[in-house]
């Protein structure tokens, strides 16, 4: 009875040995299986998430292009960390880098790479078959009347008319034409007189 018991006892030591130790294996594996980092890249955008960090420790995570610059500059976190950037435009495919450092320890950090593809440009719109007639241009302002002549006033002297000369035009004869016409016929009565006179003498001497 005495062996049998002891042999018992042992057993389940052995048992219980065997149990904490398993349950070692499990708490210790659980760290490694409880960090997340999950990122995800498109041609335009990159978002990573990461979640089931350590909340006391400093993590860092950082996103590089493969020639070095930086999309995501080193950034630190606790816990859990989630952002989505936007990519430069590229027209051919990007690299990028994922790198992330666990503050409780290196065997939880993590760096992975993925490729940004060229986002498809949208085919060129064709010009529509009945273009928009183009605006008519605005009339032009006509350029102002000139001012019209001013209308001499009626009020002013009309210019005074010519007044003719008291002294006729040289016709050929004057004003004393008459005078020169009575003196010479005088003078033919007198002549007429005279030689009837002289006629009558001589028939009076036969």
């Amino acid at each position: 009875m005495t062996v049998i018991r002891g042999t018992g006892r042992r057993r389940g030591a052995l048992i219980g040995a065997a149990a904490a130790g398993l349950v070692g294996v499990g708490l210790a594996a659980v760290p490694a299986q409880a960090h997340t980092p999950v990122w995800k890249v498109t041609c335009s955008t990159v978002t990573v998430d990461l979640t089931r960090y350590s909340g006391e420790a400093t993590n860092t995570v950082t996103i590089k292009t493969a020639d070095g610059k930086d999309v995501l500059p080193t950034e630190q976190f606790k816990g859990e960390f989630h952002k989505t950037l936007k990519l430069p435009a590229h027209d051919k495919e990007l690299t990028l880098r994922l790198v992330v450092k666990a503050g409780d320890g290196d065997q939880y950090s993590r760096e992975e790479t993925k490729t940004s593809p060229v986002c498809d440009t949208p085919p060129p719109t064709k010009p529509s078959s009945n273009p928009s007639k183009p605006p008519k241009p605005s009339p032009t302002p006509s350029a102002k009347p000139s001012k019209p002549a001013p209308v001499p006033s009626t009020s002013t002297a009309a210019a005074p008319v010519p007044q003719p000369s008291p002294n006729l035009a040289e016709t050929g004869s004057s004003s004393s034409t008459p005078l020169i016409a009575g003196m010479g016929g005088a003078v033919l009565v007198a002549g007429g007189g005279i030689v009837w006179a002289a006629r009558r003498r001589r028939t009076a001497r036969h």
